[in-house]
């Protein structure tokens, strides 16, 4: 049996620097298992919604981007759009109130002007064919400026031409010095209350000869 020389021995083993080399991790072994190349393509994003969707939502975000101030300044123009609206139908309704109530006030001067008509026919009569006494003539005065002040006009007299809008003519009475029909006899005035005819003139017109 060969003696153990401990050099020799020695001189087989391998070097430290060798043994360390052979144990490293390559680079590409020590990167993990799921990380992605770099000339691979990215993963693709998730796909975006609409950007119109949810007016409601847009308009909230919008609000909630608000300042103070500006919330503010657009409570107060919310306020004034509301005002307005309220003001344009008071002044509406007000309107067609004062139109109603000017139909109704019309409507019940005519009644009390109807009702009168033949006590105001008497005094007509009296005064073209009598005298009358100076009380009587203030009581006839008070009554004409009465209804003058209601807005009631009478019309109807000797002379003027004859027209059928305003004017009843009871009888046509030929006359060789008319050039055109007109009034000869007022029977009974007329009246009328602005372009509105209460009650037409009865009158008799002078027509010219055939």
């Amino acid at each position: 049996m060969s003696e153990f020389n401990k050099d020799d021995y020695l001189n087989d083993l391998p070097d430290a620097d060798e043994l360390a080399g052979q144990g490293a991790p390559a680079d590409d072994a020590a990167k993990p298992a799921d990380s992605q190349p770099a000339d691979q393509p990215a993963a693709p994003k998730p796909e975006e919604g609409p950007a119109d969707a949810g007016n409601g939502d847009q308009q909230d975000a919008d609000e909630d981007t608000l300042t103070p101030l500006g919330k503010a300044k657009k409570e107060a123009a919310d306020y004034l759009e509301a005002l307005q609206r309220e003001r344009a139908e008071f002044i509406n309704y007000r309107n067609r109130a004062k139109k109603e109530q000017d139909r109704f006030r019309q409507h019940g001067i005519i009644d009390v002007l109807t009702a009168l008509l033949p006590a105001l026919d008497d005094i007509d009569r009296i005064r073209e064919h009598s005298e009358m006494d100076d009380s009587f003539k203030a009581v006839a005065a008070k009554i004409d400026k009465a209804f003058e002040k209601f807005g009631v006009e009478k019309f109807g007299e000797k002379g003027e031409d004859f027209d059928p809008t305003k004017h009843d003519a009871i009888l046509h009475k030929p006359d060789p010095n008319a050039e055109k029909e007109t009034v000869d006899t007022v029977v009974e005035a007329g009246y009328r209350i602005g372009d509105r005819v209460i009650r037409a003139a009865r009158v008799v017109v002078a027509s010219p000869q055939a």
